[in-house]
């Protein structure tokens, strides 16, 4: 199987050991992405600005591998502070349609860089 490695300026370098994404035949494995701005590498103030933020960077790297974020099959969405959930639902809804991908949120302690929201996604090209 080949891979290939997908990268845009559209969405924030890497700041690890890790690829924007990597596309493996049909499917593309998207990085988690946090609510770094790409231009300037801060991260967006404020919970709402963060999940925006994380969602236009998805959707840069989905769109640099060939597809969108209504490819998406699975997402998964980190969260330093559960209350957000409800606000990353309606947020949510303004860059995915119906049909939804598959979704896990999870609580944890932190994430990198202090930021508030993380998700990472698995994508399906026709």
């Amino acid at each position: 199987m080949t891979r290939s490695i997908i990268s845009t300026d559209r969405a924030p370098a890497a700041i690890g050991t890790y690829s924007q994404a990597v596309k493996a035949g049909d499917t593309v494995y998207l990085s988690g992405q946090i609510g770094l701005d790409p231009a300037s590498m801060q991260l967006a103030d404020g919970i709402e600005a963060q999940i925006h933020r994380v969602f236009r960077n998805l959707a840069a790297v989905a769109e640099a591998a060939g597809g969108g974020l209504a490819d998406v099959v699975k997402l998964n969405v980190f969260l330093t502070d559960l209350a957000h959930f409800s606000r990353v639902n309606e947020i949510m809804a303004e860059y995915f349609v119906q049909p939804y991908p598959a979704r896990a949120a999870v609580g944890v302690a932190s994430l990198p860089r202090g930021a508030l929201v993380e998700a990472d996604a698995v994508m399906v090209l026709d």
